[in-house]
């Protein structure tokens, strides 16, 4: 799956998604970016981030936070 296959999914609904976290754990997230369903990013700094294009932003839907992981860290993706 592309970087814009999974983005693609995760506008659509819900994905599971399993990676390595940079401390070498593995991680199982239910996540989306569909539309009425994740919390728009409330900025608390005047702070700009360089916008990392390996870099996967998401909403857990468990946490109900915005989390993210890094597109070549994943090991699996499914549909739910």
């Amino acid at each position: 799956m592309t970087l814009v296959e999974l983005k693609a999914a995760l506008h659509a609904g819900p994905v599971v998604v399993t990676f390595t976290k940079a401390d070498g754990t593995e991680r199982t997230m239910r996540c989306t970016l569909q539309e009425g369903v994740v919390v728009p990013h409330e900025k608390k700094t005047e702070r700009v981030k360089e916008a990392k294009e390996n870099l996967v932003a998401v909403w857990d839907l468990e946490k109900s936070a915005w989390r993210s992981f890094k597109f070549d860290a994943i090991k699996t993706v499914a549909l739910v």
